[in-house]
């Protein structure tokens, strides 16, 4: 797997400051090599998709370069049903696969990533075909973790992203829903929410309603300042989930994510019983508007980085 999992360029930085552009094209190898091995190994053909997972590429610079340290990595895998990993031994053998393609990778890295976990179910996954999460930590405290999601139903990695608002939008009805008012929990639980709604908002402010963008796009700009600067001061954290309660950004999202998924007989908050071939489903009404911006995120990063590369061989 070595070769596959070579990047075009370090992931890390001599301070361990990440390259999101190489970590995301990282992911993607990864599961090249791990689809590899199970041919090679077992003669299943198991194809895969994967990338980043989470807002890190929200506070970087125009090369993908993450302005404050990243200490926890996420990608997000899809998986193929009615496949050989329908037999849980072949599930086995692909995270088994999968964690050593992790360890190996990022050793290169100075990194010494141990399994700690993997089989736990996703909140907000389907009942029939849960969505699965495997956890590693670095024994050389490089980063703190990496997490893998694991959903089933192979799509390209843009629109496993706009799908995964729905588990997200379930998240913020927990905690943003006016019926049971707002709900006060420790700081760090806080801050990971307010990193969802971010989350959240990037991923789908593209369909919503302008005078949504322009009252929500502020509060989500105030937070992500504070993320950047560094947010762990714990009243802060409470004020900044009080704007966040209070300005109905959790009602906005619902409307573009039930709008477009209700109009196929789909409940939002009832995702756990959708039949398994919507799992990954995207309808095409938000995939044509949110999935080219995913796409070109990562688009610049490389025209920036080539660009770099090609000044740097000339000055």
């Amino acid at each position: 797997m070595e070769d596959i999992l070579k990047t075009s360029g370090p992931v890390f930085d001599a301070d361990y400051m990440t390259n999101l552009f190489y970590l995301h094209e990282l992911f993607g190898n990864i599961a090249q090599g791990v689809s590899k091995k199970m041919q090679n190994a077992y003669d299943f053909e198991i194809p895969l998709t994967s990338g980043l997972w989470g807002g890190t590429y929200l506070i970087s610079t125009d090369e993908g370069k993450c302005k404050r340290k990243i200490w926890r990595l996420y990608c997000i895998v899809t998986l193929p049903p009615s496949s050989p990993l329908d037999q849980h031994k072949n599930l086995e053998r692909l995270i088994e696969f999968y964690y050593k393609g992790f360890a190996e990778a990022f050793k290169a890295y100075d990194m010494d990533l141990d399994l700690k976990q993997w089989g736990g179910t996703l909140p907000y996954s389907n009942n029939t075909k849960p969505s699965l999460t495997l956890h590693m930590v670095d024994a050389r405290k490089r980063i703190h973790w990496l997490r893998a999601f694991f959903v089933w139903n192979v799509v390209p990695w843009e629109e496993s992203i706009i799908y995964d608002t729905v588990r997200l939008i379930n998240i913020l009805k927990e905690w943003l829903d006016p019926v049971h008012g707002p709900v006060f929990k420790e700081p760090v639980p806080t801050r990971f929410f307010l990193q969802d709604v971010i989350i959240a908002y990037r991923t789908l402010e593209g369909a919503g309603r302008p005078e949504f963008i322009e009252h929500a796009g502020q509060i989500i700009e105030e937070t992500t300042l504070h993320f950047l600067l560094g947010l762990h001061n714990p009243k802060l954290i409470q004020e900044l989930y009080l704007k966040v309660f209070e300005s109905g950004i959790w009602r906005g999202l619902e409307d573009i994510l039930q709008g477009a998924y209700g109009k196929a007989g789909l409940d939002i908050y009832g995702v756990g019983d959708w039949p398994v071939e919507k799992i990954n489903w995207v309808p095409d009404e938000l995939r044509d508007i949110l999935a080219p911006p995913l796409t070109e995120v990562f688009t610049d990063y490389k025209i920036n980085l080539d660009k770099k590369k090609l000044d740097s061989a000339y000055s």
